[in-house]
Order: C-alpha cells, then sequence, then structure tokens
C-alpha cells in the first residue's frame, strides 16, 4: 500500500476528515501528507485539520478538535437533551478560567468560562447530528448552568428549559441540588423547583 492509499483509506476512515497529529501518528511524514492536500484539493478547515472537498463539516465535531477542553454547555446542551426546539446559533461551549477564547469568539462561538475545579463537573458525552461524540454537561449541570446566566439567556427559552426538565422522568433532582450547591446557585434552584414541581 503507497502512502496515499494508506491516506485514502484514513480519509474515508475518518469520514472525510483529517487531522495532522493523526496523519503523524500513523508514520506518514508530513511532506508526504501537505502533497497529498495539494493533490486531493483538501481544504484546513481549522489548524491542522483538513476536509475532503465532498465533506459536509461537522462544525460541533470541529469545534471538539479545535478545542479539546470545551465542553457544549447552556443553550447547546439544551438542544442535546431535547430541553428546546431550538438548533443553538451560536454554539455555546464552556472552557476552564486562564485560556484564551479569543480564537472561537472570533467564529462566533459563545464562550463562557468557569473556575479548573468546576470545568469536569457533569461532563458527559453525546452524539452530534452528523454521528461524531463530543462531550457535554448533563442535564442537571445544563439547567444549574442556565440560571447561573439567567440575566444572559431569553426568558423564554430559559423557562421553558426549567419546564421542560422538570416534566422529564429521567430528571435526577438530588444530582440537580448537588450541582446547585456546588456552583453556588441551591438557593434560586430550590425557588424555581418549589414553584415546578
Amino acid at each position: 500500500m503507497t502512502r496515499f492509499e494508506q491516506l485514502d483509506f484514513l480519509l474515508k476512515e475518518y469520514g472525510g476528515m483529517l487531522q495532522t497529529e493523526q496523519i503523524t501518528s500513523a508514520g506518514i511524514p508530513k511532506p508526504i501528507f501537505y502533497n497529498y492536500i495539494k493533490e486531493k484539493n483538501l481544504k484546513q478547515a481549522a489548524h491542522g485539520i483538513y476536509v475532503s472537498e465532498d465533506t459536509w463539516v461537522d462544525t460541533m465535531y470541529l469545534i471538539h478538535l479545535r478545542c479539546s477542553q470545551a465542553v457544549f454547555s447552556h443553550e447547546t446542551a439544551l438542544f442535546f437533551h431535547d430541553l428546546t426546539d431550538r438548533e443553538p446559533s451560536p454554539y455555546s461551549v464552556t472552557v476552564k478560567r486562564g485560556y484564551s477564547p479569543s480564537r472561537l469568539k472570533e467564529d462566533g462561538i459563545y464562550v463562557y468560562t468557569i473556575k479548573p475545579e468546576l470545568h469536569e463537573v457533569g461532563i458527559t458525552n453525546a452524539r452530534t447530528p452528523f454521528g461524531h461524540m463530543v462531550p457535554i454537561y448533563d442535564m442537571e449541570r445544563t439547567i444549574c448552568d442556565m440560571v447561573r446566566s439567567r440575566n444572559n439567556l431569553e426568558i423564554q427559552s430559559f423557562l421553558g428549559a426549567l419546564k421542560q426538565y422538570t416534566s422529564r422522568k429521567d430528571k435526577n433532582l438530588r444530582r440537580l441540588m448537588s450541582y446547585a450547591q456546588m456552583l453556588r446557585v441551591e438557593k434560586i434552584i430550590r425557588q424555581y423547583m418549589e414553584i415546578l414541581l
């Protein structure tokens, strides 16, 4: 198998999207990869990420590849959990405080920051509409984040999400209150829950 045949195989295996680090870890030298990019007319989707012309780019997956610590949150997480009927635009992610989100913001992504010790709380994975796995916050963490950011959100989507959450059979109120305590929104969440439950 030639290097180009190997690259053809990898391009197909990774759904029309290749990362430079995948290529180097497969033992293919960068100069050969760059020749392949030119010959196959691959487009640069982001730093170190190339896609074939006929590939539909999974924007959520691309965001994840560009910034591995970015966790889909707020309105974007509501979409994943079926707590809103609106497709998220722009996408919202949460990163650790200290990370420079300027590149993500330039691309129109809404970036929230949080203390590093709270960044991991409630992380789970979900499949994008294109079938890629990306990190998101679970339902309870998302509700807490919505409450924390309620002044920056549309009141209708905020209240709609809370109502839908309280009517769900798979809600976990114990986990919600545990997160609420960590994220310092326990009193407000308790008030909302008393009204809605």
